[in-house]
């Protein structure tokens, strides 16, 4: 809960501030890294870790539809 509030809140901050996708992009990979970090299974976490460490740039490639 405290981690959604935190996140809704800089969010918000880069809304107001205008932040471009990268910068949200690698707001979400920071949440998502420290959900990682809590889990209790290692393969899960190490699993979760590689997907929260995707640049954005392999980000933008992998869910582009003309690089598919």
């Amino acid at each position: 809960m405290r981690i959604s509030i935190a996140c809704l809140l800089f969010l918000l901050a880069c809304v107001c501030s205008g932040c471009n996708s990268e910068q949200f992009y690698a707001a979400g990979r920071a949440t998502q890294r420290n959900q990682c970090e809590h889990m209790p299974d290692q393969n899960q976490r190490e699993s979760c870790l590689r997907d929260a460490s995707m640049s954005h740039d392999e980000y933008k490639r992998e869910t582009d539809p003309i690089h598919k």
